[in-house]
């Protein structure tokens, strides 16, 4: 099962190169179909889920948005896409990033220097106009960081966060599959045990943070949350011993939990605590 993670870099060819590694495996490219269910859970259009995600939204966009249910339901519909049986290459946004820590994911960087992708993106827009290009390069640069650094405290052009970099001014796109292929084939990225645990971990985890994003009660609580073949154990502190119970309720409903360990503190009984200390 070949899982590929690539970055989407305005004018990098990562577009062409995704589709050639996926053509040479039979594995699809998934992309935009992450949209839809992300606009079902935000109640939101799919033109405002685009903005966002592309980190372009309107002003009226940018205050109606709610940008950590955006960064929770993005994680959960990421690990659902990379849980798909037959492979997948992910140029979904973030997906390098969050699914860096599985070790049979290859996390691939497609990039180029911002003048060689200006060029590209005149001829492809068929202008001249070079100003205008090149502050949509840079707009969408600097919107793609901003968006991987407020969901994963990573910095985007970061080499270290990639398994793989390639750099389309000096390497073809053929070239660059080639590599990509070498990759998805060698024995450090075939899928273990561990690792399948690994991903099935996170998968967990993610669907739970959604979980409990979109109950009433527990949508604006935040708390650690690790899971472990099924057994999930909830860290952090809640305001009241009602708010403890429903998070280890909901936590409890999701599917492919087994066991809920509740570590999590209740502000009061903290406070009491060290009052009487």
């Amino acid at each position: 099962m070949p899982l590929i993670a690539m970055t989407r870099e305005m004018g990098s060819l990562g577009k062409e190169v995704a589709k050639g590694v996926a053509e040479t495996l039979g594995i699809p490219v998934l992309h935009h179909e992450i949209i839809e269910p992300l606009a079902d859970k935000m109640r939101l259009r799919k033109s405002h889920v685009i903005k966002l995600l592309e980190g372009q939204p309107s002003f009226f966009e940018r205050l109606t948005a709610d940008h950590t249910s955006l960064s929770i339901y993005t994680a959960e519909e990421t690990f659902a896409l990379a849980a798909k049986d037959s492979g997948a290459v992910l140029r979904s946004w973030g997906a390098a990033n969050l699914l860096r820590p599985v070790s049979h994911v290859v996390c691939v960087r497609v990039c180029a220097p911002r003048d060689v992708r200006v060029e590209r993106m005149k001829e492809g827009m068929q202008t001249c106009d070079e100003a205008l290009v090149r502050r949509e390069v840079e707009s969408n640069d600097e919107a793609h960081a901003a968006i991987v650094r407020r969901h994963f405290n990573v910095d985007w052009w970061d080499a270290e966060q990639y398994d793989l970099v390639l750099n389309t001014e000096r390497v073809s796109i053929d070239e660059c599959v080639d590599t990509v292929l070498r990759y998805a084939r060698h024995a450090d990225f075939q899928e273990t045990s561990e690792s399948h645990a690994k991903f099935q971990n996170l998968r967990l985890e993610s669907r739970i943070r959604s979980a409990l994003r979109q109950h009433p009660v527990t949508r604006t609580i935040r708390i650690a949350i690790s899971a472990d073949h099924g057994r999930v154990t909830l860290e952090g502190v809640v305001d009241t011993p009602s708010d403890k119970r429903a998070v280890a309720d909901v936590t409890a409903s999701v599917a492919g939990v087994s066991n809920v360990r509740n570590d999590l503190t209740v502000l009061s009984e903290q406070r009491s605590h060290h009052r009487e200390g």
